[in-house]
């Protein structure tokens, strides 16, 4: 294991900044995901930290070393691409082994080294098969096996599910989670899928256009989003355009809300943005008088399984439309139908206010 030390580096294709001055730390045996929009830099982050692409400015340390000027082999990394990158005439076994032979370690120590990390993976019945006679999940483990006979000090993970369906993603998200806590490896791993970085890491980065906009573990970032672009990148969340008031209330439309998170440094009659998540607008017993409560009227319903999301037209707010998760049971209880009014409240400890405009992160993009 080691520590990984970004500290202010950049790089830029002649006068295209793409990483712009990112300062990161990552501990011993920490699972960190870096994660962003197609073309932030989160690749290009993750290939510097691999010395596949230069460093134009700023210093890398692994382990307490620099590493700028390291080549990749002897950097204490192992890299596991979105491709597999296995050799199609080679057996497993061999594409796990190869850099051990080029490194000239002996045959018998090679293959306790590759039955080890098949054991891990549960690739034993594998080990003589070739590419094409495996699965998309099977080739996708043999190229973590060939980065674990290595025992690197850092895991680097570059969107490696991307190619696999839904359902083998989901089963390859839970193996990576049990490899992560069989060999506590300091692990980072690129990925534009926030289901895969609130599920495996440890620390999310949230990057855009080259910079950090938020690190947190994902309660933090899914919980307290520093900005609209951050809350609406992770997670489904409601954009409603508002001006602030006084004393914690802010008006979208003719309604007037309260508010206990995110007016310290917004004036009075400033241009907001307020914030709510779907599943923390309250829709069970609320009535005229509840704090918060909305007028709407049911635009859409749609079925999620074990769930609802409905689709409300706020009144008394414009074209304003929110969504609110119903329950199964709410929906059976009060024969909730689409065309239907219903009022709904929005806890005020669930709400958010950011003191600019916006309504979707394609606007940023």
């Amino acid at each position: 294991m080691a520590h990984v030390r970004l500290n202010g580096l950049s790089k830029s294709y002649g006068k295209v900044d793409v990483i712009k001055d990112v300062s990161l730390d990552i501990e011993d045996g920490e699972f960190v995901v870096l994660i962003g929009p197609s073309g932030c830099g989160k690749s290009t982050l993750l290939r510097m930290i691999a010395g596949l692409e230069s460093i134009s400015a700023g210093t890398l340390e692994i382990g307490g070393a620099a590493m700028n000027d390291v080549p990749p082999r002897d950097r204490g990394i192992s890299m596991v691409f979105q491709s597999y990158a296995l050799y199609p005439h080679m057996s497993s076994a061999d594409n796990m082994s190869f850099s051990l032979r080029l490194a000239g370690e002996e045959e018998a120590q090679r293959r306790s080294k590759v039955d080890r990390a098949a054991d891990i993976l549960g690739l034993g019945p594998y080990l003589d098969r070739l590419p094409r006679q495996l699965s998309g999940g099977q080739r996708q483990r043999v190229a973590m096996g060939r980065a674990i006979v290595r025992k690197p000090e850092v895991f680097l993970f570059d969107e490696p599910l991307s190619n696999l369906d839904a359902k083998l993603r989901v089963k390859m998200r839970a193996e990576l989670k049990e490899l992560h806590q069989k060999l506590r490896t300091t692990t980072i791993y690129v990925t534009h899928d926030q289901v895969e970085a609130m599920t495996l890491a440890d620390r999310i980065v949230v990057l855009r256009d080259g910079e950090i906009e938020q690190i947190g573990t994902p309660q933090e970032i899914y919980s307290r989003p520093i900005n609209p672009f951050v809350a609406d990148f992770i997670g489904t969340m409601n954009f409603l355009a508002g001006i602030a008031g006084g004393q914690d209330k802010v008006r979208v439309g003719d309604i007037e809300l309260a508010t206990s998170n995110g007016l310290d440094d917004i004036q009075e009659d400033d241009a907001i943005t307020v914030c709510i998540r779907p599943e923390d607008v309250a829709t069970r017993g609320v009535t005229p008088d509840t704090e918060n409560a909305v007028p709407t009227v049911i635009e859409t319903l749609e079925f999620l399984g074990s769930f609802y999301r409905a689709s409300l037209a706020v009144q008394d707010a414009g074209e304003t439309t929110i969504r609110a998760d119903f329950s199964i049971n709410l929906v059976r209880d009060l024969d909730i139908k689409e065309g239907q009014e219903f009022t709904v409240a929005l806890p005020s400890d669930h709400i958010r206010v950011y003191g600019e405009i916006f309504t979707h992160a394609d606007d940023l993009i």
